[in-house]
């Protein structure tokens, strides 16, 4: 068996939001599935942003608890957008580093950290220093 990821998805409290948020940050313009639904292609895997109440699930969202990573190319770029969407940048340290700015971390990745507005933990690595410990 060779599993693939193919969707991850994405609490949020209002998919309108949402998509305008995550269009800007990611640069490209999704497409709305359900009335809160909209999809993001991320290279293969879909970014799902997910408002329960706007596809009549009636409950509240909850930000996801742990860190999504991104792997980009063009890192300054990416924390511009995120600067330009609003994204919150975290100011404490994560792993002993600052965060909402780009870092060399210990295992070498290039990254910084954000928060989006509906409180989810986003980490965007430079591409071409990701590791994925081998």
């Amino acid at each position: 068996m060779n599993p693939t990821l193919f969707r991850v998805i994405l609490p949020v409290s209002d998919i309108n939001r949402a998509a305008a948020f995550y269009e800007t940050l990611l640069g490209v313009k999704g497409m709305r599935v359900t009335p809160g639904r909209h999809y993001f292609d991320c290279g293969g895997t879909i970014l799902a942003c997910f408002d329960p109440n706007a596809d009549g699930d009636g409950y509240a969202p909850t930000p996801l608890s742990e860190w999504l990573y991104f792997a980009v190319d063009d890192i300054e770029a990416t924390l511009a957008a995120c600067r330009k969407a609003g994204a919150a940048f975290e100011t404490g340290d994560v792993h002993g580093e600052p965060a909402g700015q780009i870092v060399r971390r210990p295992w070498r990745e290039r990254s910084f950290y954000v928060i989006d507005p509906f409180g989810n933990k986003l980490c965007f690595v430079d591409r071409a220093t990701v590791f994925t410990g081998s």
